[in-house]
């Protein structure tokens, strides 16, 4: 049963309605167009089903508002942040950016954040903390590094200070430690899909990094992932 907004979008009536609505604007062509700018939306963690009528917690159980197609555009991610921005939108939005390693999470969040936006990722913890080159990880400061983290993640879960959008990064690749954080955070999840073979093909093409022990933390993560149940 949809209880409110954060229930609702990760609901399995919102994940049903959502595959038909994009099943039904999928053109010929094979992509899905956003609707306000005309270009296609190449990636389907960029595409975001947008209420034309906001939806509030007071109207997000009437369905003829919060499942009605006639009240949805498809936009992609960028577009729905300027409409939101240009509308003045003040409900705090949430977001679970996950992926494997060399997926493209952290390049999609700095290609879509707003100045203002909060990013709570733990590689950026672990270089601010240490000064040490990305990824390189010292046990001592483990508990250091995790306090910090916790902190910021009461600062989501409490929706704490003025920003309009957080994004919360990881691999998170176990599907219980993704629903608990959606849970916990009210968050809305967004699966940077890339796979197996491409990260690998990035990491052959950066000389800067650490080749053997790259590839093990992609091997590690496609070993330990299990995919969302809604899909």
């Amino acid at each position: 049963m949809v209880r409110g907004l954060d229930d609702f979008y990760n609901s399995k009536e919102w994940s049903d309605f959502r595959k038909l609505i994009i099943a039904e604007r999928t053109k010929e062509d094979g992509f899905i167009y956003d609707e306000m700018t005309g270009k296609p939306i190449v990636k389907a963690y960029d595409l975001i089903l947008h209420h034309k009528e906001p939806l509030t917690e007071e109207n997000v159980r009437d369905f003829s508002i919060s499942l009605n197609p006639d009240n949805i555009m498809v936009v992609s991610f960028a577009t729905h942040n300027k409409i939101h921005n240009r509308r003045g939108w003040k409900r705090k939005e949430v977001f679970l950016v996950y992926g494997s390693p060399l997926s493209g999470k952290t390049s999609w969040v700095n290609e879509n954040k707003d100045p203002g936006d909060l990013v709570v990722d733990m590689d950026n913890i672990w270089q601010c903390v240490t000064g040490l080159p990305r990824f390189e990880k010292p046990d001592g400061l483990k508990s250091v590094v995790f306090s910090l983290r916790d902190n910021l993640y009461d600062t989501v879960r409490h929706r704490l200070g003025r920003w309009q959008c957080a994004y919360i990064v990881g691999g998170f690749p176990l599907i219980s430690e993704r629903e608990r954080l959606i849970k916990e955070m009210g968050a809305r999840e967004v699966f940077i899909d890339t796979d197996k073979d491409e990260c690998l093909r990035r990491l052959r093409e950066d000389t800067q990094r650490d080749q053997q022990a790259w590839q093990k933390y992609i091997d590690d993560w496609w070993r330990r992932y299990s995919p969302s149940l809604h899909g």
